[in-house]
């Protein structure tokens, strides 16, 4: 039997990581699975860069980031697997929302709409001499400050000046918004139907509003530790695709969420983890229930690494100043996101068919691998 350890962050997304563990796929495989529950992203990059972990539920830019050497070390990883695509929201806390309703011409559904009323909105404040609001995100490389980048630049708003973004793990972020330390935030569920459930705040977007497909979470590796261990790389990346399929056929649903819910996974309602998997959430205290099936996406079709994915991740650090543009960094993204393990694992899995460019951004010009400057060009200054 094989030992592996691997860490999760508190989040529904970890899902096809735990179901792996815990409904027998990873032993099947001949892999004996330990999962450990950390509060924070820095935590897992930290254990995992570390060796303290095997592998690692993680923000598939934070891979990225570590393989180009962005944040505080250099570490190239590989991802195994697309965990899920999609899965966050955009929350703001209800004196905030309503503020945001006062200025909106139109449905605040689209985001268009919402953020032209939040241009207005950030005017009004500067105006009277407030301070600008503040948003949290779940770390600087990760797909949640690209979506509120994303949005809000598309509304000429500028993200580095009007408005203040600052970092946050997930499980803290809803008592920072009912101790008034945050204004909103945007983080992966069930953290913003925590927040409505307590009356504290409102879901303004879907991540899938923003951004049609994006990679959101991988499991990634050392490569260092796969090229040395490929056969323990390639047993742990069958269970997770088995994992996959399973998680993703709707008869198990009821089923995993009560596998999320137990105290040593989420300690969760297993109520609020399904409604996540169901693409069903409650937008407000009055009870408007919204529904989206690409809210949050695991599927096999989905799970198969992506390096077009990871090249848009990449033009978002390069448009926010968290990196140069070279094609060393493209050689990198294509190493981590590189489906080469997952098809030795279990051959080649088809890809889901998604709008042209595969990102589906709400605004701004299609997205263009091979041409990335091209495509920061064309895009509105910041």
């Amino acid at each position: 039997m094989i030992k592996l350890r691997a860490g999760f962050v508190q989040l529904v997304d970890a899902a096809v990581l735990i179901a792996a563990a815990d409904r027998g796929f990873a032993e099947a495989e001949g892999v004996n699975l330990e999962l450990v529950r950390e509060v924070s992203w820095s935590n897992v990059r930290d254990k995992l860069n570390l060796g303290h972990y095997e592998a690692a539920h993680m923000l598939a830019p934070l891979a990225i980031a570590e393989s180009l050497g962005l944040d505080y070390a250099r570490v190239p990883l590989t991802s195994l697997l697309v965990m899920n695509q999609n899965g966050n929201s955009i929350l703001f806390g209800n004196e905030t929302y309503a503020a945001l309703l006062e200025h909106a011409q139109g449905d605040l559904d689209d985001p268009a709409v919402s953020g032209a009323a939040l241009k207005k909105l950030i005017e009004a404040r500067a105006k009277a001499g407030e301070e600008p609001l503040t948003f949290s995100m779940t770390f600087p490389f990760s797909s949640h400050n690209y979506l509120l980048r994303f949005w809000t630049a598309a509304a000429g708003i500028d993200p580095d000046e009007d408005i203040r973004l600052v970092v946050l793990p997930p499980p803290y972020m809803v008592d920072s918004l009912k101790n008034g330390h945050v204004h909103g935030f945007c983080v992966g569920a069930p953290w913003p139907s925590m927040a409505v459930e307590a009356g504290i705040g409102r879901i303004v977007h879907f991540g899938s509003d923003i951004l049609a497909t994006c990679s959101e979470k991988v499991l990634a590796v050392r490569s260092a530790w796969a090229a040395e261990n490929r056969d323990s790389a390639l047993a742990l990346t069958r269970a997770l695709i088995r994992s996959t399929v399973w998680c993703a056929t709707p008869e198990n649903r009821v089923e995993l969420a009560h596998i999320l819910a137990a105290p040593s996974r989420m300690n969760l309602s297993p109520d609020l983890i399904l409604r996540a998997l169901e693409g069903r959430l409650r937008m407000d205290a009055n009870g408007r229930i919204r529904e989206n099936a690409q809210y949050l996406v695991l599927s096999s079709a989905a799970a198969r690494p992506d390096v077009r994915q990871g090249l848009w991740l990449y033009a978002q650090m390069v448009r926010w100043n968290q990196a140069e543009f070279s094609s060393s960094h493209m050689d990198a993204v294509n190493a981590c996101l590189s489906p080469e393990l997952f098809d030795a694992a279990l051959c080649t899995m088809a890809r889901k068919t998604v709008l042209d460019d595969g990102i589906g951004a709400f605004s701004g010009p299609a997205f263009d691998p091979t041409d990335i400057p091209a495509y920061l060009a064309a895009l509105d200054p910041k």
